[in-house]
């Protein structure tokens, strides 16, 4: 019997969905949100990372866009963390990784310690 990898796959973007905070997690191996965000900073994306932060508006980033903040080391370990492909772990990062800071930054500071 054939493993039906798009139901797989289909089910863990649907938990990540539920649960964006599990993204945060998939970030550990990494530096956590905090390694991830300074990443992001040094890519040039210090608008959108301080729009999730601050109130208001959130800026989308791209899957491109993280791959050119992330390495490849450390795109498979958050692929392997969320049990997902490269390609899909970053569509589920850039969709719900600002949601995810903004959970943490409720009061447009974010909570999480260095």
């Amino acid at each position: 019997m054939a493993i039906d990898w798009t139901s797989i796959i289909n089910g863990a973007i649907g938990e990540l969905e539920k649960h964006p905070e599990l993204i945060s997690q998939a970030f550990q191996k990494i530096g956590g949100l905090h390694g991830v965000l300074d990443k992001l900073h040094q890519a040039g994306l210090d608008k959108e990372v301080a729009s999730w932060v601050a109130r208001g508006k959130n800026m989308p980033v791209t899957a491109d866009q993280l791959r050119s903040a992330l390495n490849d080391r450390q795109l498979q370990q958050i692929a392997r963390a969320m049990g997902l492909p490269v390609d899909q772990a970053l569509d589920v990062i850039a969709k719900y990784l600002p949601q995810a800071v903004d959970q943490v930054s409720p009061s447009g500071k974010l909570a999480l310690k260095k």
